[in-house]
């Protein structure tokens, strides 16, 4: 079944005017403060095509020709292909599509148990992910502790592959490793031009704030763009910490930052499907602690969003993830109203929506669920009141008249699957059933839930030989001996 359209964009924190003020700033950000680039083959490029760069310095300065012109090079939308019919999505515009992401350092499964995250934990991730009707898209959310740091990036997004059929992303932790997940996705493609025009894997690569590109980082945009291949530059500045405390001037540097990934990617390769990618966190100021659940990290999110419609590039932000560290009141408000403010400004690719606690330093199962139900919220806000003849019911009413009621009615039975949103970890009972059935909180209806999605069967999304002939030319790929035998956990709650 293909996924149904959402747009946003009805909700606008900046005016017009505001937008222009923005931008203007950020011109004079990029023309006269300039860039920080460790990396001598992206000064020569900037150098080449007439940015002005400090050698000594490592600074680039982009002028406000330039600017323009790249981001124009840069389509306006993208197709990202997923692997079953149904699984593509459409990123740029108003469309709004929510998935995972995080590269969480803990889990917290399904017996309560908080512990290092594993490889079986992203194979676990992906075979939920793949099964949330909410999630349209999915990033490598854990960190395994338990592989050699120089086969992670193979063994993450091969095993996410194994489990999705929707699109992947990842970070990346050496250029080996790109290279050799590119070519078990060209593998899988048919062959790397097939990849590049039908992409259903991506990548991410970080800027550092404030104003910096760290000389792997560089390389990795370059590479990434060089494949033609979806591409975030990440990057998060942290107000009052690694940006200006004001959220306008948190929002000047963002922008800066956001545009330069675009337009390195750009110089590299004309076309490139890259992201305006956001992270704008904040900081309380009484610990030093960043904060991703803020309710100011919702605002500037929408705010990013109306400045990716301005230069008409597909936007990648962050929201729904929390700071609580269980899945509570807290959790739930805070990757509520985060999530919901991102989807009326008209996010297209919304990442660590789902799963994330404690600031994204941990991904919980359950908290996948409950998260599901609250993007099912944002998406049913979207669709809005439709407003049709048949829906204004005039027919209906007639024939029920003074104090009859509409339980029988056809008109209800044609509508009520798809008029009411019905959340799975919501109690709507009454409270004796609730208290007969166990008295069972969200957090546990959650836990159950997950489960039950774990042990469903799975159908091989790579065939058998396909999966023997990768595994024969990239031995550090590690078996994890099939989905049925989960060491994470994951299934026993």
């Amino acid at each position: 079944m293909k996924y149904p359209i959402y747009e946003g964009g009805n909700y606008q924190v900046l005016s017009e005017k505001e937008i222009r003020q923005v931008h203007e700033t950020t011109i004079r950000v990029l023309e006269n403060v300039g860039f920080e680039i460790n990396y001598l083959p992206a000064l020569e490029l900037f150098d080449q095509k007439g940015a002005g760069v400090d050698y000594d310095s490592h600074r680039v300065y982009v002028p406000r020709e330039m600017v323009s012109r790249l981001i124009k090079q840069a389509p306006e939308e993208f197709v990202f292909y997923g692997r079953k019919e149904g699984d593509s999505i459409t990123i740029g515009g108003k469309q709004v599509h929510f998935g995972t992401g995080g590269l969480a350092l803990y889990v917290l499964d399904l017996d309560r148990e908080k512990r290092p995250s594993t490889l079986q934990d992203v194979a676990d991730l992906a075979r939920l992910a793949d099964r949330l009707e909410n999630l349209d898209f999915f990033i490598i959310p854990v960190y395994p502790h338990d592989i050699n740091i120089d086969t992670v990036d193979i063994n993450t997004k091969y095993q996410a592959l194994l489990n999705t059929s929707k699109p992947v992303m990842g970070g990346i932790f050496n250029r080996q490793g790109l290279d050799d997940i590119v070519k078990i996705a060209s593998i899988i493609a048919g062959g790397q031009e097939n990849l590049r025009r039908r992409p259903f894997i991506g990548f991410i690569s970080s800027i550092t704030s404030p104003l910096k590109i760290s000389p792997d980082h560089a390389e990795y945009i370059m590479a990434v763009a060089s494949y033609g291949l979806p591409l975030a530059t990440s990057t998060a500045p942290a107000a009052g910490a690694t940006a200006p405390v004001t959220l306008a001037g948190t929002l000047v540097q963002q922008n800066a930052e956001a545009l330069m990934g675009v337009i390195l990617s750009q110089l590299v390769s004309p076309g490139t499907p890259v992201l305006y990618s956001a992270v704008p966190v904040t900081m309380d100021m009484r610990t030093m602690s960043f904060l991703m659940g803020s309710i100011e990290s919702g605002l500037m999110n929408a705010a990013i969003t109306q400045m990716a419609h301005f230069y008409r590039l597909p936007c990648y932000l962050t929201v729904g993830t929390t700071d609580s560290k269980l899945p509570d009141a807290q959790a739930a408000h805070e990757s509520a109203s985060t999530a919901m403010l991102a989807a009326l400004a008209g996010g297209n690719f919304i990442h660590e929506a789902f799963g994330m606690l404690d600031g994204a330093m941990t991904a919980s199962y359950a908290q996948y669920i409950i998260d599901n139900d609250i993007i099912g919220n944002c998406l049913r806000t979207l669709r809005g009141i439709e407003i049709t003849p048949d829906t204004l019911a005039y027919d209906a009413i007639a024939r029920v008249g003074p104090g009859g009621n509409y339980l029988s009615e056809e008109h209800t039975i044609r509508y009520m699957r798809t008029e009411l949103y019905s959340p799975r970890t919501s109690e709507r009972k009454p409270y004796q059933q609730w208290i007969d059935a166990g008295s069972k909180d969200s957090w546990k209806r959650a836990e159950d839930y997950a489960a039950q999605l774990l042990e469903e069967p799975s159908e091989p999304i790579i065939p058998a030989e396909l999966d023997a002939r990768i595994r024969a030319d990239f031995p550090d790929l590690v078996d994890l001996g099939g989905t049925e035998n989960m060491s994470s956990k994951a299934g026993s709650g």
